[in-house]
């Protein structure tokens, strides 16, 4: 296995509880079975009944169970694996967004174009178990987070989870965390309501013959992440770039659509609070002893289409909002870093925002092509809907249905009770439906030009016929394709490197903001600073450059 720090050195991690290390390396106790996060405030084991794993799921498959004082199995996901652009860091990637639930190991060696045992092996030698134990793992931790935040019954979680079965749930939920599923139950949540998502009583026990009801009502969950969090650029920007029909502010909630296999789901953000204090020694040492508590956590309400697609969704939404970022490991890197280390310093956890669908930002990057901000997203929301569908449900009256089922859990959710969800929000149009409608149509809806209209149409066919714009793909080939498209060209290719693809490095020297940032910066007039000179003066801050252009953005655009 791969390991992060040598064994002396991640004892000493372990002996001084640094929570930097948490997330990115967990502790085996020998004696006693259970598995730790460095900052666990349990008494240190010694050296030699210690054992160190890189993830979870390879402290599970080595027979360890979680701690229930530091519950390690809480933490927020990693984006270490996607600063790696090779065979294990793309299976990692993949899995975490749900790619073996289509078509398990076998689709997954194919889209990696390995054998199945070539894979399994390269991940149990890198990461320490293989894809289906990845994959055991992360249903396990949904389960857990279902069972903990809702008024689900037992059975209804085991569906969303992606268990096969309700014997196979009971089995892996003993194995990853050795006692049974009700056991996570809290009091709260069961005295909250007694209606579930599919509209069912809750009950306390799973009965293996009760059938699982699927219905469309909300659940409201607490997405931890990783502190800091600079909310309040994080808002600015989303709202900046929100697509109308498809997105809405109502007050202080973000409303989002976001496709899924089963249908469209409507998404409820809960970005209240003001900014994180700026950095300093004593707030990097806060956040670091506080971390593993992980009181830090946004509320999202989600309301799918089908209960089957929650994983879909929530993991979409987590990428959306970049929550596994470890804005301590970034911020170390960045905060000496020339031109941007005081930047760092001023807007510590700003993440880089992502995109539930790739596939709609790519037509949105086109329909944004040397225009301004606001004349793109007038294009957005035409193409939304001309070509769109609406979204049923989630008026006000589901509303207050949901909100009694929910009980108190509903009070996380809901900050301002006047706040109702829009009635008028659209699907984004998937890329098969602009490709069947042609470029003319295109240009109708929208009032684009004919190039932009064709650039559209050329974008929406190649993704329709199998062009994949997410996490865990190549991105030298698929960049490749990109490029090789009309209309598309370096500056669309990086953006959508650095919003669809996730690349923590991904940069984008052409962009005209990022070069005005640097002129200001550097004191050197705006034409001295081409792509090449920005690129130069970026290299210092590899491998995580594209935090650097946000936080340029950022102190442009969104201050």
């Amino acid at each position: 296995m791969h390991l992060p720090l040598d064994p002396t050195s991640a004892y000493g991690a372990v002996a001084g509880r640094d929570a930097r290390w948490d997330g990115r390396l967990y502790l085996g106790v020998v004696t006693t079975g259970i598995y730790c996060r460095p900052s666990c405030p349990a008494r240190t084991p010694r050296p030699e009944n210690c054992q160190y794993f890189p993830t979870v799921a390879a402290a599970v498959a080595a027979g360890f169970r979680a701690c229930r004082r530091c519950r390690p199995d809480s933490l927020p996901g990693s984006r270490h694996w996607d600063a790696r652009g090779d065979l294990v860091s793309r299976a990692v990637q993949l899995i975490s967004g749900g790619a073996l639930d289509d078509g398990g190991v076998p689709g997954l060696a194919r889209r990696l174009a390995v054998s199945e045992r070539h894979l399994t092996r390269m991940l149990v030698a890198e990461v320490g178990a293989g894809p289906l134990a990845l994959g055991r793992t992360r249903r396990a931790h949904t389960a857990r987070l279902l069972i903990e935040q809702t008024t689900m019954p037992l059975a209804d979680v085991a569906f969303a989870a992606g268990f096969g079965s309700i014997r196979q749930f009971n089995d892996v939920m003993r194995a990853e965390f050795g006692c049974a599923p009700r056991t996570f139950r809290r009091p709260q949540a069961v005295a909250g309501s007694g209606r579930s998502p599919s509209g069912r009583a809750v009950g306390a026990a799973v009965d293996p013959g009760d059938r699982v009801g699927v219905g469309p009502a909300s659940l409201v969950l607490r997405l931890a992440y990783r502190p800091p969090l600079a909310l309040v650029p994080l808002r600015r920007t989303l709202t900046a770039h929100a697509v109308a029909g498809v997105e809405a502010l109502v007050g202080t909630a973000h409303w989002r659509v976001v496709d899924a296999p089963g249908g469209p789901a409507v998404v409820r953000l809960s970005l209240t609070g003001g900014e994180d204090a700026p950095d300093t020694p004593g707030t990097r040492d806060a956040a670091a002893h506080h971390a593993r508590d992980l009181p830090h956590h946004l509320t999202v309400t989600v309301r799918p289409a089908d209960l089957a697609d929650l994983m879909l969704v929530v993991a979409r939404v987590r990428r959306w909002l970049d929550l596994d970022a470890d804005p301590v490991q970034v911020g170390e890197h960045l905060r000496d870093a020339p031109l941007v280390g005081d930047l760092v310093a001023r807007r510590p956890g700003l993440r880089v925002p992502g995109v539930p669908d790739g596939a709609e930002l790519a037509v949105c990057a086109v329909l944004g092509q040397q225009v301004s901000l606001a004349v793109a997203r007038t294009f957005q929301g035409r193409i939304a809907r001309a070509f769109g569908t609406p979204v049923t449900g989630g008026g006000p009256a589901d509303v207050a249905a949901e909100r009694a089922a929910q009980g108190a859990a509903s009070e996380h959710a809901q900050a301002h009770d006047g706040e109702r969800p829009p009635t008028d929000l659209v699907t984004f149009p998937r890329a098969s439906v602009l490709a069947e409608a042609g470029p003319q149509a295109i240009r109708d809806a929208a009032n684009l030009t004919q190039a932009r209209a064709r650039a559209v149409h050329a974008v929406a066919t190649a993704l329709a016929d199998g062009l994949t714009l997410e996490p865990g793909v190549d991105v030298a080939a698929t960049r490749s394709a990109l490029l090789a498209l009309p209309g598309i060209g370096p500056w669309t290719t990086d953006y959508l490197t650095l919003r669809a693809l996730r690349d923590p490095d991904a940069f984008m020297p052409s962009d005209l903001v990022l070069r005005k940032a640097l002129a200001a910066r550097t004191g050197v007039e705006l034409g001295k600073v081409t792509s090449a000179v920005a690129e130069g003066l970026s290299a210092p801050w590899r491998p995580w450059r594209s935090y650097a252009l946000q936080h340029l953005w950022t102190a442009e655009v969104y201050a």
